[in-house]
């Protein structure tokens, strides 16, 4: 039965679990980096600005595209450095850091989950003259098929697919990623649709003596799936496992849907994983808008039927020939669907520069408050301990929270939710987290900063544990601070952003750092070591027009002392980022 979908899509509310994912692609540098072989910085600087323009769209989490071509965005001894990073493959990044690092935890210091995102059996996007011979291909090219102008691990090797998950694993194991995430290249598509190019592996490696190559093949992907899931689970069993298969599973299936089979073509039976639970989560891409032959409700409803009461998020895309009310009415039946729990946005750069004006109908009508991603209920389903000693203390405009994580009780890897709102006397705590509207932030630190609205009255804040699958724990106590009519002013405004000489410096175990705004704004004052890697943040949110001043003890985020070495501390505002160098001594 098709839904009524209404063409306007004002929200008075949204939900409090959603799952607002968008892709960002580094293959050919669609997403990002910018530019290939930019400097460190410039590359960190342009990823925040992305990650900042994903969270004011209300993204929740992002797929980061890992591995495009056999190859990592990432330190790895398994596979070469990314030609789309430093523009040669294997060629490591000069100074050294480690964008999947770095984008973990700027994900996190916005409140975005981050699932690491893989091409799975490709071997190229392009010319063969750019491959490392520490590529995959060249250290064993008997693991390779060439089907047309198509590229790709042979998938009907035993050990090319062990090979794959190995470079999973590897993920899993060093990262603190939330998820993996792995898209739709398995045999390859039109025009190269394979034929018998891997006929002497079918006749090799075919132990249940399938006779039929299409069946053989779909067990090739179906184990390649099956290994995944398993061992992700056995090193993590917190971390999500998803796939984004082709939107249409067979043409015919629904009635009324003709287009490419990804069951025939591409051998790709993702009913059979959600079926064997194989998955945690399925994001067809449903690249087609309402209507016709591959028409998006059909599609969508269809999917949701088959989930197995596995998560379904559809995929959709900013296509030019779309209308701006097309992906607003997907949205719109994708939230009022049960059994679909989220939608994911292809591209991220759609976004960014607010392709049909949508990351601004998001902002302002889909996503007016934030949302955890939803809980699994087939995974970890615990409450993590409710966090203690939450404290307030009020400065200006600024009101800066704190509180203890109890030792012990992480070993289901957790976020905080904070809670705000406004009244003349203390709010029950259970109803103040029970309304989405209250939450204003999540972070995976034990301090934020908040910046409330002028306005009389006290506020009050409370804070519950969210763990790894979204479940939250009871909440805090209530704080309560001060209302204020007016915003504070100050009398004599700085002419630029500016950030100063840390002072002392060499330092221990104390130093202060100072730095100017000359209009309030939101900024941000990370310490990163010297690979890149967020160390601390000691600021970040609004902040009004003045001189700042901000110290730090020579701590990480979760309070543990870092070691003696060099650190980058960085203000990043809308508009440019200031860096400057210091030196912790022991």
């Amino acid at each position: 039965m098709l839904l009524a979908v209404p063409c306007g899509f004002a929200q008075t509310s949204a939900p409090k679990q959603e799952f607002r994912g968008a892709w960002i692609a580094t293959v050919s540098n669609l997403d990002w980096p910018n530019t290939r072989g930019a400097s460190p910085a410039v590359q960190q600087a342009s990823l925040a600005r992305l990650l900042d323009d994903l969270q004011a769209a209300g993204i929740n989490a992002v797929m980061f595209q890992v591995r495009s071509e056999a190859d990592a965005m990432y330190a790895s001894s398994l596979e070469p450095w990314s030609r789309y990073l430093t523009g040669t493959q294997g060629q490591a990044p000069s100074p050294l850091w480690d964008p999947l690092a770095f984008a973990i935890s700027e994900a996190h210091q916005r409140g975005m989950e981050l699932h690491a995102w893989f091409n799975p059996f490709r071997t190229q996007s392009g010319s063969r003259s750019f491959t490392s011979p520490e590529h995959v291909a060249a250290e064993h090219p008997e693991w390779e098929l060439q089907v047309g102008s198509a590229r790709l691990l042979n998938p009907g090797i035993p050990a090319v697919r062990s090979y794959i998950i190995d470079v999973v694993a590897d993920i899993v194991a060093r990262y603190d990623i939330d998820g993996i995430h792995y898209d739709d290249y398995f045999y390859p598509y039109p025009p190269n649709e394979i034929g018998l190019e891997d006929d002497a592996t079918f006749r090799q490696h075919n132990p249940q003596n399938l006779s039929s190559r299409a069946d053989w093949r779909r067990s090739n992907i179906n184990q390649f799936v099956k290994g995944v899931y398993e061992r992700v689970k056995a090193i993590k069993p917190w971390v999500k496992v998803g796939a984004s298969p082709f939107g249409i599973w067979r043409s015919g299936t629904p009635a009324g849907i003709v287009g490419l089979s990804s069951y025939d073509v591409i051998y790709a039976d993702a009913v059979n994983w959600m079926e064997q639970g194989w998955v945690d989560y399925l994001a067809p891409q449903l690249y087609w808008a309402f209507g016709g032959g591959q028409d998006y409700e059909t599609l969508a409803l269809w999917w949701r039927d088959q989930r197995n009461d596995r998560h379904v998020y559809p995929g959709v895309i900013f296509k030019s020939s779309y209308n701006t009310s097309e992906l607003p009415r997907q949205v719109s039946l994708n939230r009022s669907v049960d059994g679909i729990d989220g939608t994911i946005f292809f591209r991220a750069d759609n976004l960014q520069t607010n392709t049909l004006g949508f990351a601004q109908h998001l902002r302002e009508e889909w996503h007016p408050n934030l949302a955890l991603t939803p809980s699994m209920p087939w995974l970890n389903m615990a409450e993590p301990e409710t966090p203690t000693a939450l404290t307030a203390t009020q400065s200006g405009n600024e009101v800066t929270l704190s509180w203890f994580a109890e030792a012990g009780w992480g070993a289901d890897p957790s976020r905080f939710a904070i809670y705000r709102t406004q009244s003349a006397t203390p709010p029950n705590p259970d109803a103040l987290v029970a309304d989405a509207a209250n939450l204003v932030a999540i972070t995976w630190e034990t301090t934020f900063t908040d910046q409330p609205p002028a306005g009389t009255g006290p506020y009050h804040y409370v804070l519950t544990s969210v763990s790894a699958n979204s479940v939250e724990s009871r909440p805090s106590d209530a704080v309560t601070v001060e209302g204020r009519a007016v915003a504070t002013e100050a009398s004599e405004l700085p002419a630029a952003v500016t950030i100063a000489q840390n002072y002392p410096n060499p330092f221990n175990p104390v130093t202060e750092i100072e730095y100017t705004l000359p209009a309030s704004q939101v900024v941000e004052l990370v310490v990163s070591d010297v690979l890149g890697r967020r160390v601390a943040t000691l600021t970040r949110g609004m902040q009004p027009a003045g001189v700042h001043r901000v110290t730090w003890a020579g701590a990480d985020s979760r309070g543990s002392a870092v070691a003696s070495g060099t650190y980058i501390y960085t203000l990043r505002t809308q508009d440019q980022q200031v860096s400057r160098t210091m030196v912790l001594l022991k």
